[in-house]
């Protein structure tokens, strides 16, 4: 199950925090390959790119082609790219996908959303030597309305044990998406398997946000993100003073014509 890449994240835990962003182009993921443990091609893409309602309408050639493109700007990340919601509704089915998934971008992991009743899922494909990282929490694949998850302790030791069954499935890594704090410490303290935050406190061992988020281009800004830079408004202005220099003849100049 564990290549070099998988081997060396997993034994970041306890020692370094891990860090993940996502990328959906080449260009993107070249530079984030600098600097990140893994970028994750996320199915996130549906409402950044293709301004979806949700995820579940995002099917696996657009993913598939969205890595390939990923693909070509990483050379040192941990490479992980999400399933689509309806491309692994069985074990058989999610292994077909997921095995076309890494023969057509040569990623190095695939991630799934957990639920109660597909953790024989997750047991099939590392027993077909697939690399899975795990979801719990808030999935938006499964789950219609938000809310933070593990405040009440019969919620903690509910995903608690789900936690564990899924480390025990043969995860390599886990996402805990709007985890209380508490509940995020306990699993993370109880896990072997480092765990990825997303407005999940920074008890966890890594964290994880969408790019455009950070970058200040999405639009959508919820309570755990951290916008880095507003780069909505230096496109804006970019494009604003391309378009005077065109209507005022400034542009192109001879030095831009051949």
């Amino acid at each position: 199950m564990t290549n070099s890449k998988i081997k060396a994240f997993l034994n970041k835990k306890n020692k370094k925090k891990i860090t993940c962003l996502t990328a959906y182009s080449k260009n993107i993921a070249k530079i984030l390959d600098k600097y990140c443990d893994l970028v994750l091609v996320g199915d996130s893409l549906a409402n950044v790119l293709y301004g979806m309602k949700n995820t579940h309408k995002l099917n696996l050639d657009t993913m598939i082609n969205h890595a390939k493109s990923v693909r070509l700007g990483i050379s040192k990340s941990l490479m992980v790219v999400d399933m689509p919601k309806d491309s692994y509704k069985n074990p058989k089915e999610a292994k077909k996908n997921a095995k076309l998934i890494i023969k057509k971008t040569g990623c190095d992991a695939i991630k799934i959303e957990n639920n109660p009743k597909n953790l024989n899922i997750v047991k099939y494909l590392s027993r077909s030597k697939i690399n899975v990282m795990g979801h719990i929490g808030y999935t938006p694949q499964f789950k219609k309305k938000f809310k933070v998850e593990g405040k009440e302790k019969k919620e903690q030791i509910k995903l608690l044990k789900h936690a564990k069954e899924i480390e025990k499935a043969g995860a390599f890594s886990i996402v805990l998406e709007c985890i209380s704090k508490n509940t995020s410490k306990r699993i993370t303290q109880e896990l072997k398997i480092p765990t990825i935050g997303i407005g999940s406190s920074s008890i966890c061992d890594g964290q994880i946000l969408v790019t455009d988020d950070v970058l200040g281009i999405s639009g959508f800004y919820p309570k755990f993100v951290k916008k880095y830079v507003n780069l909505e408004n230096i496109v804006k202005k970019a494009v604003k003073n391309f378009v005077f220099d065109v209507k005022s003849k400034k542009f192109p100049k001879n030095k831009n014509s051949f």
